[in-house]
């Protein structure tokens, strides 16, 4: 086709009368061209009008034309774009020489923004083009360029592994770089370093670290962030001993490492619960002078936190402070929240109030974690106070976590207006509600019992397009059976079904346990058997029921059934049907209960074996509570003090004085400290002086009851003088003589005969306004009886 110098000045005329700015895209250029005047383009002929206005021509461009055009384009480079989008415009459909055209021009002006763009769009539209092929466009850049062709080739090299690495192609941008490279190019270290860099972000390691050994037998010269990010690849493979060669690697390169290069190999390290491994690093590289900023302190305390060593992560924190490297937010944000995740609110808030003196600003993540710790610790008032302080003073944005732990806490206080207030004042400044907002809100209202408000903000969380999941169908239907309303909940988890909800195993526990909390055992019964498919938390929901009813036979037959069948509850259900049969004492049972956890591998936790020897001591039977304790100690549980108390205590009351100090030694044996109650009880059994001296070399101070039980004894073996000494010696050491110890002396002194001490004790026991009680009572009056019974004899 012929085409008219004059077309091509018309044209340059034409484009060059828009306006024309700066543009970021080949989209963004084409809606420009709006404002010039239109191109008709076809494929064969160009029709000019008689008045010569060009506006009003055809244009009929083939392919050589367009290309002709572009290539006359070269130094002009906003005009050859504009007329690359006019002609896509108008519905001309680029081809190879096209593209091959404008993109040589983009990357001679390096115009990088637009040609980001421009490569995206060809990889996009190459599959509607037949038998055009990446390689093959690339091949006619490099050969056909007659300006810059280095520079042009090498750009559109890099440009297309960029656009390829950008699209999640990566075969492609590989192919690209080792097309290249039997074309004669070199790989540009920038274009590598972006390609390893996604790979490892998209969890390629494997591809990452192969491309960057293939590509320095290429020749690839690799800068220092190409060796930090192949560190981080080998890293997050859990290569860390290759890693820790690449140093040696740089060093051959004559390639000094930076800051982030020695902090990218510790947080390898610390992602590999190695974190002792990188403080050491970090020390060495401190000691070496090697450039260590707080980054890398940072990774070090985010291990450490990581690995639950909170006393090293801010032992890091103290010697940074030293080195003189200022901790930002980051460093006191991740202690600050693993302090507050442990329950170390008392810590977490000196690291915070540090933090802020030292003029580091907090965010809001830092205090979301610190109020929801205030709220898991039952300081929910507190949670709200610090709250609404941040709210009209601070000037911390309050993000829509942060509002939601807010009604949260006043909810839990029962002041669900408040936090209704909060969700006003939240649409009010257009932040983004979502269903948890809600489902605080409605959970509050149900915990007040005010089921219809929960209903209304049910209804107006549907209004404004939030679709309730299951769980908040669970938490209304818990609302209504906590509430004594258990069929209302099964008529409202109806509506699940026109929701196109499924109910879950949540959903028939709370109808179950909802049902029996109400006494109807027969409906819940009957609801469990209506489900098609019953999982083991449905039978656990049943246990549970039972025992909320007190039905805990029923409860234990029903669990004894499900384990013939093979069907176990959950631990926490056998839990509570065992805490429920020894709180009713049925030993027999609970014995019964415990084997068979044990046979199945359920192992209760020490409270529980603690419930279950109290259990059987209360009846005397020691026999099954040491059967018991032998099973504790053969699953490798150490009992506890009062495991051990316990059991003693009804050896000697059973006059096992052998058995009792048997178990007495082998509780200190296992590093168990006894307590006052425990030497009281034994003394009480046995009074054996070497226990009296072995608490005090253990510096356990008696107490009142301790004293008594000695005095009783001395008294009871006549030795009154030893039981008057150690009276003394209670009051000396500042403990006030109750009325069991009064009276175990008064006894004593009218065992002896003794009337005139006995009065004195009665006097200073009233003066002391000790009451005496029945027992006190009766002894004094035994002791007198005795007493005239002697006078009437002499």
């Amino acid at each position: 086709m012929w085409v008219l110098a004059s077309t091509f000045s018309s044209f340059r005329n034409l484009i060059r009368c828009g306006i024309f700015t700066g543009f970021n895209s080949v989209y963004t250029i084409a809606q420009l061209m709006h404002s010039l005047p239109d191109l008709v383009v076809e494929e064969q002929t160009v029709c000019t009008t008689n008045n010569n206005n060009l506006q009003d021509h055809f244009i009929k461009f083939d392919k050589v034309g367009a290309v002709e055009i572009l290539n006359s384009l070269k130094k002009e480079p906003n005009l050859a774009l504009q007329f690359y989008c006019q002609l896509k415009e108008h519905g001309f459909h680029h081809n190879f020489f096209t593209y091959a055209a404008i993109i040589k021009i983009i990357c001679y002006w390096g115009l990088e923004r637009i040609l980001d763009s421009l490569l995206l769009e060809v990889i996009r539209e190459k599959g509607c083009i037949p038998n055009f092929e990446i390689p093959d466009l690339l091949d006619a850049i490099i050969e056909g360029s007659d300006y810059g062709n280095s520079k042009v080739s090498t750009r559109a090299i890099d440009g297309f592994v960029k656009a390829y690495v950008t699209a999640n192609m990566f075969d492609d941008a590989v192919d690209i770089l080792f097309h290249a490279r039997r074309r004669g190019f070199t790989p540009q270290v920038l274009s590598c370093n972006f390609l390893m860099n996604r790979l490892i972000e998209h969890s390629k390691l494997d591809m990452a670290i192969a491309v960057y050994q293939q590509l320095k037998r290429l020749g690839l010269s690799p800068n220092v962030y190409t060796f930090t990010i192949f560190i981080k690849a080998l890293c997050k493979k859990g290569c860390l001993e290759e890693a820790a060669d690449v140093f040696k690697e740089m060093e051959e390169a004559g390639v000094i490492p930076d800051g982030f290069t020695y902090a990218t190999y510790i947080e390898g390290l610390c992602s590999h619960q190695s974190s002792s491994l990188g403080h050491k690093v970090l020390q060495a590289c401190r000691q070496a002078k090697l450039p260590i900023d707080n980054y890398g302190y940072t990774v070090i305390i985010r291990g450490f936190v990581k690995e639950f060593k909170l006393e090293e992560a801010e032992s890091v924190l103290h010697d940074m402070k030293e080195q003189g490297v200022t901790p930002d937010v980051f460093c006191y944000g991740a202690l600050i929240q693993a302090f507050c995740k442990k329950g170390d609110l008392s810590r977490a808030l000196a690291l915070h109030s540090e933090m802020e003196l030292k003029g580091i600003q907090s965010n809001c993540v830092i205090v979301s974690c610190i109020l929801q710790c205030l709220c898991e610790m039952g300081m929910a008032s507190e949670a709200v106070d610090q709250f609404m302080n941040l709210r009209s003073k601070s000037r911390m944005f309050l993000d829509e976590v942060l509002y939601n732990i807010a009604m949260n806490a006043f909810c839990k206080l029962g002041k669900v207006e408040e936090a209704l207030v909060l969700l006003e004042e939240m649409k009010d400044k257009k932040m983004v509600l979502d269903v948890f907002h809600y489902a605080t809100l409605i959970s509050g209202f149900c915990l007040k019992g005010k089921m219809i408000e929960a209903l209304n903000v049910f209804q107006e969380m549907k209004k404004m397009g939030l679709k309730p999941d299951v769980v908040i169908y669970n938490i209304i239907a818990g609302g209504f059976s906590r509430n004594g309303l258990a069929r209302e909940a099964i008529d409202f988890l109806g509506c699940m079904n026109s929701q196109e909800l499924k109910p879950n195993s949540v959903t028939h526990n709370i109808i179950i346990e909802g049902l029996c909390k109400e006494g109807k055992i027969t409906e819940a019964e009957a609801f469990l058997d209506s489900l098609e498919e019953k999982s083991f938390d449905n039978y656990s929901a049943m246990v549970n029921g039972y025992c909320m009813a007190s039905h805990t036979s029923k409860a234990y037959e029903f669990f004894v059934r499900l384990s013939k069948q093979d069907v176990l509850v959950n631990k926490n259900s056998c839990l509570k049907l065992l805490g429920k049969l020894c709180l009713e004492g049925d030993n027999e049972k609970a014995l019964s209960l415990l084997e068979t956890m044990l046979g199945l591998n359920v192992n209760p936790s020490k409270i529980m074996f603690r419930k279950i020897i109290s259990s059987f001591c209360r009846t005397g039977d020691i026999g099954k509570a040491r059967l018991v304790f032998n099973v504790l100690i053969r699953k490798e549980i150490v009992p506890d003090i009062f495991i051990y108390t316990m059991m003693i205590n009804e050896y000697c009351r059973l006059n096992c004085l052998k058995e009792a100090l048997l178990l007495f030694n082998d509780m200190k044996e296992r590093g168990i400290k006894p307590d006052v109650i425990t030497y009281t009880i034994l003394l009480n059994g046995n009074a054996n002086i070497s226990l009296w001296k072995e608490m005090a070399g253990m510096e356990i101070r008696p107490d009142v009851v301790c004293y008594t039980v000695l005095i009783d004894k001395k008294c009871k073996a006549n030795n009154f003088e030893e039981a008057i000494k150690l009276f003394d010696e209670m009051t000396e050491m500042g403990l006030k003589p109750d009325n069991v110890a009064y009276t175990a002396l008064l006894a004593g002194c009218f065992r002896k005969g003794d009337m005139d001490r006995a009065i004195y004790f009665a006097n200073e026991m009233s003066l002391k306004g000790v009451v005496p009680d029945k027992r006190t009572l009766s002894t004094i009056e035994r002791g007198i009886i005795k007493a005239k019974k002697l006078q009437f004899w002499q």
